[in-house]
């Protein structure tokens, strides 16, 4: 059984043949063949479900009840209702933005050209800076010591209160607004020059002077982690966008789900492994092994054999002149040390392009959440077009009864 596609959904409490029905109960139940009964499930109107032990889809017993009485269906507890996308495909180790190979698009397009494709719009960058009031309340309330991501959180807030038409969430006036913030954040993360994003962004997280290669190298990491398919901040960004958040919001939302360890923070994590490892990475992995720890930067939830967006990553850095020339052999030595199953992921990618031209220890971090802001922008101008709250599951309460007590 697939197991990437049984964790979407929890085992329920209780399972003993009554809260749940296979297919071919289901079509007795309806009095329909079994084909009709995928019928319903590809239409929206049925939800399968996959549960661990169980061969086959089953389908919740009250969702089957309200269909044959023609009730309103809600959706079984505990499940979310599938999202139908058109933006991003993963699909065998491989990534697609809107059909298109995004390594390809990664080494032939600009991060602003990326945009438009994922949005389906042609966009008006600014070709102005921020407002200089702005940049400057966004840097006193981060202070000295604010990461990237905050500088960016902040920004967002600072633009959606300001906007006093913030909730348009027509697609003309969602794509300007958005393409306004991430050109925002980028000011205020300190960009004193013109020209493309990844040319003004550089020398922001470093003091590595810049090149055309190195600057295509920027541009291609914003394009590979523009999006994801349905990654945590994704779904969080989704969401608002589902109960009408601004785009505002939804970037908001957004950023806090990838504000963790286990998402944005997990380039950090990876940045600090490597930086520790540089010079003796057999020593390192050694080490995380012995200690029984993961590899941070190592493996997938999704992709089976490599990450694509590493490779690519990767490769173009091994062609970029310049910076610490100890970052490709320990990141080749640590890959050659990974068990069996495991290799290089994009965070240490990112790590490592961060490492080799000394930028800031969060600048993954931050390249990465930039990158991403296209793509929740991309997922909520899809989720506008949706049914409102259609994000409702329902909850499995396991506390205390009324009249226990």
């Amino acid at each position: 059984m697939d197991r990437t596609h049984t964790r979407r959904f929890p085992t329920p409490i209780r399972h003993d043949g009554r809260d749940y029905l296979t297919t071919a109960q289901v079509a007795r139940l309806l009095g329909v063949k079994v084909a009709t009964v995928y019928a319903y499930v590809s239409r929206g109107r049925m939800t399968s479900i996959r549960i661990d032990g169980i061969d086959g889809s089953v389908f919740a017993v009250a969702e089957v009840q309200a269909l044959l009485s023609g009730g309103p269906r809600r959706a079984p507890a505990g499940v979310v209702e599938r999202i139908r996308t058109q933006v991003t495909l993963l699909d065998d180790d491989r990534l697609f933005y809107r059909g298109r190979d995004v390594s390809e698009l990664a080494r032939s397009e600009s991060f602003e050209t990326i945009a438009e494709l994922l949005w389906d719009s042609e966009i008006g960058w600014p070709t102005t800076p921020a407002d200089r009031s702005m940049i400057r309340s966004v840097r006193s309330a981060g202070g000295v010591g604010a990461r990237g991501l905050d500088t960016i959180r902040l920004t967002v807030d600072a633009l959606g209160a300001r906007d006093r038409l913030r909730h348009q969430i027509e697609a003309a006036a969602v794509v300007d607004k958005a393409a306004e913030v991430i050109s925002a954040c980028v000011d205020v993360l300190g960009a004193e020059r013109s020209g493309t994003l990844a040319h003004r962004l550089w020398p922001c997280i470093t003091d590595e002077p810049p090149s055309t290669r190195k600057t295509l190298l920027l541009n291609a990491a914003l394009i590979l982690l523009a999006d994801h398919d349905l990654a945590a901040g994704t779904v969080a960004a989704r969401v608002a966008a589902s109960a009408r958040g601004s785009i505002y919001a939804v970037l908001g939302a957004g950023l806090g789900a990838f504000d963790g360890p286990v998402h944005g923070g997990a380039t950090t994590l990876a940045y600090r492994f490597l930086h520790s490892a540089l010079d003796d990475p057999d020593g390192a992995v050694d080490t995380q092994l012995y200690l029984g720890n993961p590899i941070p930067g190592t493996g997938h939830v999704v992709y089976r054999r490599a990450d694509p967006r590493a490779q690519t990553l990767l490769e173009m850095l091994s062609r970029t002149p310049g910076g610490d020339r100890r970052v490709l052999p320990a990141v080749d030595r640590i890959a050659r040390h990974l068990p069996d199953g495991s290799f290089v992921n994009s965070d240490l990618a990112l790590a490592a392009m961060a490492l080799r031209f000394r930028m800031r220890p969060d600048a993954a971090e931050t390249v990465f959440a930039l990158a991403r802001m296209v793509g929740w922008t991309a997922h909520a101008l899809e989720e506008y077009g949706e049914r409102r709250l259609r994000f409702r599951p329902e909850g499995l309460y396991t506390g205390v009864r009324p009249g226990a007590h």
